[in-house]
């Protein structure tokens, strides 16, 4: 790199005018500095900036903590979610790719520019090291969460890819087929993921882009979501959300504040795993599935017949057992011939966690359209994230029920599918991947 190029700034002063004050004052290069509002937390994300809801626009969700920001951070507006296949067969080439994506991360999450020079401060002649389409945006509450998939441990015939082999946790299964699905491997699995939130897509795609070409020849982008309106409450501070059938949904999301039920649903811990997985104590499981929902034929459906699939009433997202929104369901409660006011097979019902061994998850999906389909009908839905302790007595007993016996798989279509170990947070002066492949 020549000496004449101007150093990197934070986005933000290039918005307020900044940036030209910054350099004629001689500020060297690396000192943007995040000039949002803070909102940092020692749970990584759990303070108040990821809000959404009553917060400024632009406030900074903490990179670093005990867990990994993105997962019980109040959910934001947007979602990109990327899986990569790792294309290298050279551990220590992936170390530094991911050792790349750390520093990465922790700049944007800040809102500032990726690289020494950012977008416009390096040499003519060569490609500018940041992308450049979120420069005068703020931090907007980004948060980037990172996780490996089961293929980066082993291929699928059992060879171990980069002799990790033996930290691989039981608890990162292959997810069987459930009932009714039609799974589209090219938009399933991954060795890694992304999930990049925020309350501009611009932000998010901004952050994923630069890390996918950040990681060129390393990794290659196998496939990714775009998603709006969140689909869950994961604080106790925001609303409840409708979904795309205009019912409420995630009343009975894990929140935040539950420390006691964040430790015995979410959180991995230490006596979870063996030596070789100590790496995953304090992480947890993310399953993602893209969820396609039959709208036109749902927009036919009676109100009555919507209420009784769901269990719940439309416009106050109360049980039909009567109370407000969030009143326990009583599904002894009987009506007329003495038939429970809440259908046995309805989605509350079968999701509600008395029913399930008293199991719950934190849920932090988003809605999606990527246009309409080869019928003329709306290619829309969930994307399905949830966050769980262990995914085969969490997740895969639930969605075997749900995909076998819930009156609402009638009008749905699990089209991706994957499962993640993400691992914990980051502290001071530690990258990604370190924990996994250190010797």
């Amino acid at each position: 790199m020549s000496e004449d190029v101007t150093p990197r700034v934070s986005r933000r002063s290039v918005l307020t005018g900044g940036a030209a004050a910054a350099v004629g004052l001689g500020v060297g290069a690396g000192a943007g500095v995040a000039i949002a509002k803070s909102g940092s937390s020692d749970e990584g994300g759990s303070g108040k900036g990821g809000s959404g809801e009553g917060g400024a626009s632009h406030d900074i969700v903490e990179f670093r903590g005990a867990h990994q920001a993105g997962i019980i951070t109040p959910a934001q507006d947007r979602l990109y979610f990327a899986a990569f296949d790792v294309i290298t067969d050279d551990r220590a080439e992936l170390g530094a790719m991911l050792a790349k994506w750390t520093e990465a991360a922790e700049r944007l999450t800040r809102g500032e520019e990726h690289g020494r020079y950012g977008a416009t401060g390096g040499p003519e002649l060569a490609p500018p090291e940041d992308t450049g389409e979120a420069l005068g945006l703020p931090a907007s509450a980004l948060t980037l969460t990172f996780g490996y998939g089961r293929s980066l441990f082993l291929t699928p015939d059992g060879t171990d890819r980069f002799g990790l082999a033996s930290r691989l946790p039981e608890a990162l299964i292959e997810l069987p087929n459930f009932p009714a699905d039609l799974i589209d491997r090219a938009i399933s699995d991954g060795d890694l993921c992304v999930q990049a939130c925020s309350n501009d897509p611009q932000v998010a795609f901004h952050a994923v882009r630069n890390l996918a070409r950040i990681g060129f020849g390393t990794v290659s982008l196998r496939w990714s979501q775009l998603g709006f309106g969140r689909t869950s409450s994961t604080s106790t501070a925001q609303d409840t959300p409708r979904n795309l059938f205009g019912f409420k949904d995630g009343t009975a999301n894990l929140k935040a504040e539950e420390s006691a039920e964040l430790d015995r649903h979410l959180w991995v811990q230490p006596d979870d795993v063996g030596a070789d997985q100590a790496w995953m104590a304090g992480g947890t499981y993310l399953v993602a599935r893209r969820i396609n929902m039959h709208i036109e034929t749902w927009d036919r459906s009676s109100l009555r017949e919507q209420e009784t699939i769901i269990g719940r009433t439309k416009l106050s997202g109360a049980p039909l057992s009567g109370g407000e929104e969030f009143t326990e369901p009583d599904f002894a409660i009987t009506g007329r011939d003495d038939a429970p006011l809440i259908d046995m097979a309805s989605h509350v019902a079968l999701a509600h966690p008395q029913n399930n061994d008293g199991v719950r998850m934190l849920r932090r999906g988003y809605n999606f359209t990527d246009g309409s389909n080869d019928l003329g009908r709306m290619n829309a839905g969930l994307f399905f994230i949830a966050f769980m302790r262990d995914p085969v007595t969490q997740y895969v007993p639930m969605q075997t029920t749900l995909a076998r016996d819930d009156l609402l798989s009638e009008y749905l279509q699990h089209t991706g599918s994957g499962l993640y170990a993400v691992p914990p947070g980051l502290s001071e002066g530690e990258s990604l991947g370190e924990a996994l492949l250190s010797d």
